[in-house]
């Protein structure tokens, strides 16, 4: 920049004599990519679709780039794939429900037509997996070089895990698909808390992400007396880099929690992770058991006097905004 011997030298303070200042662009934004991939425009689209302008800030914050490989254990839509995929990288998804990965709505309205609605690279697969129950062979190890997803965390989806209640309370013994009945066959599901689901995310980033390597994920919280919990969830192979607050309402918030990988994943690591969240299950998350945080978001709109006729209007409505 260059200012002039004129009193107005574009904001910097004034000088008596002409001067040049240099530096160095270390970072900048590219606004015109929000339009261009806005979700309004967007060919096959969720009720859980992450907007376009937070997908691309958590590929930034998971740095991707070409040349790494980016993976979403909750894909849905793909929405956070078809921004890492625009900054160059290989992606990767999965999802418990087939329906989403392999149908659609159709051969022209599906996650793989939404890449190809911007022209980028198509993920390296998309599979029917559930986070619960991992489908790597064992031994495998230190695959990916970005973990980002948005869990489900039961506002406006709930999370599901494979083992429908009968087999999950020995009611009924496992069993095998007939082969006649396997390419129309939709899998039993349960409910999968978030205290369980989060564990079961940092045992797979500690196990697939190599050194060095992100794990960029949103983690619910409660807003009280304006102030928010600021702990988070823990584990020995991470270190908690970033954290950035999204609020939803005056009561709910969602915070982006960005974690490296520090140390190499072993048994006695993976004990002490599981010591750690079960102290930190007993201690910080027990409002997330059993809907709690479903209560805390949706609440009669007002409430009335106990002498008042019971309104129609009274029942549960969403307080916040949807992101």
């Amino acid at each position: 920049m260059e200012t002039d011997e004129n009193e107005t030298n574009n904001g910097l303070p004034p000088v008596v004599k002409r001067r040049i200042f240099f530096g160095r662009e270390i970072g900048g934004a590219d606004r015109k990519l929000i339009p261009m991939y806005q979700l309004k425009t967007r060919n096959y689209l969720g009720p859980t679709a992450m907007d376009a302008e937070m997908a691309f800030l958590m590929a930034n914050q998971a740095q991707a780039a070409p040349g790494k490989l980016v993976y979403d254990p909750f894909v849905g839509t793909g929405s956070i794939l078809v921004s890492a995929a625009h900054f160059g990288a290989m992606t990767m998804g999965a999802d418990i429900d087939i329906r989403v990965v392999r149908d659609g709505r159709g051969p022209d309205c599906n996650v793989w037509s939404n890449f190809k609605q911007y022209g980028l690279p198509m993920p390296i697969g998309l599979l029917r997996a559930d986070n619960n129950l991992p489908p790597w062979r064992p031994g495998l190890k230190e695959v990916f070089d970005g973990i980002i997803c948005d869990p489900p965390y039961g506002v406006r989806a709930g999370g599901r895990k494979s083992g429908g209640r009968k087999l999950l309370k020995g009611i009924v013994g496992p069993y095998t698909v007939p082969d006649d009945k396997r390419a129309d066959h939709i899998p039993s599901t349960a409910a999968y808390t978030l205290v369980e689901c989060v564990h079961d995310l940092l045992d797979l980033a500690a196990r697939m992400l190599v050194m060095g390597g992100r794990l960029v994920f949103f983690y619910p919280v409660l807003r009280e007396d304006g102030s928010v919990e600021t702990h988070f969830p823990e584990h020995p192979c991470f270190k908690l880099v970033a954290t950035s607050e999204q609020m939803l309402s005056s009561r709910y918030s969602r915070v982006l929690l960005t974690m490296v990988k520090t140390s190499l994943y072993t048994e006695e690591l993976a004990l002490a992770a599981r010591i750690k969240h079960l102290e930190f299950r007993e201690n910080h998350l027990k409002w997330l058991e059993n809907g709690n945080l479903h209560s805390s978001v949706f609440s009669p709109a007002d409430a009335e006097s106990s002498d008042s006729k019971v309104s129609k209007e009274s029942k549960l409505k969403y307080r916040g905004k949807y992101v």
